[in-house]
């Protein structure tokens, strides 16, 4: 039993609606690239503490992510949700209204950098931001991201440990090399305090300060 299995055992319970929407996502051959269920408890419990009200991800896939962060949020909460494909983001749809907050979610389809620079220009806050997009763009999503956040927000993103790839300098795929430079980025930025937190493939957090 690893770490993340030992969490899931002890303290992460996923339901059977959660079950079902990564089954679902297997079953259509989407990528079966879904968070970790302790990264899922990780997040919502992040937006609990932190009191966010609105949520920006970005990248929905089949909607277990997001079904994690809209359970998070306080009445009148909201979901924003940027998703690449339209075909995912039916799926997605789909599950956040078999899960019970159609009213409470809104898609954007497009690319990513696309749909947050209208963000931008429409003058959209967020208190929280969960990036699980490509890697590649990913330091360009963490500064829209200090953009478009409200004082104190969180910005969390997945995958930043990239299976310990980022630890080996011999490595130097665009991938890990965008990551690299995103988790220093984050480190590095005078408006965040940052930590990466070693559970799924590695959750960076930082929080906005100023």
């Amino acid at each position: 039993m690893n770490f993340d299995q030992y969490l899931d055992q002890v303290f992460v319970h996923e339901d059977d609606i959660l079950k079902m929407v990564k089954a679902g996502i297997v079953e259509r051959g989407m990528p079966a690239i879904f968070v970790p269920t302790v990264t899922g408890a990780a997040l919502n419990w992040l937006i609990q503490v932190s009191g966010s009200r609105d949520v920006l991800e970005i990248g929905a896939l089949g909607g277990y992510s997001g079904i994690w962060l809209a359970r998070a949020l306080p009445a009148g909460g909201t979901l924003t949700s940027l998703e690449l494909r339209p075909d995912y983001r039916d799926v997605a749809l789909a599950n956040l209204t078999r899960a019970g907050f159609k009213d409470r979610v809104a898609y954007r389809v497009g690319p990513a950098a696309e749909s947050l620079a209208q963000l931008e220009d429409e003058g959209r806050t967020f208190d929280f931001f969960f990036i699980d997009a490509d890697k590649d763009n990913y330091p360009i999503y963490l500064d829209y991201a200090v953009r478009l956040a409200r004082p104190g927000a969180i910005i969390t993103a997945d995958n930043t440990l990239q299976g310990g790839r980022v630890l080996d300098p011999e490595i130097t795929s665009p991938a890990v090399e965008a990551i690299r430079a995103f988790n220093q980025h984050a480190a590095d930025h005078p408006r965040l305090q940052s930590l990466i937190l070693p559970i799924g493939d590695g959750l960076t957090v930082a929080r906005v300060v100023s």
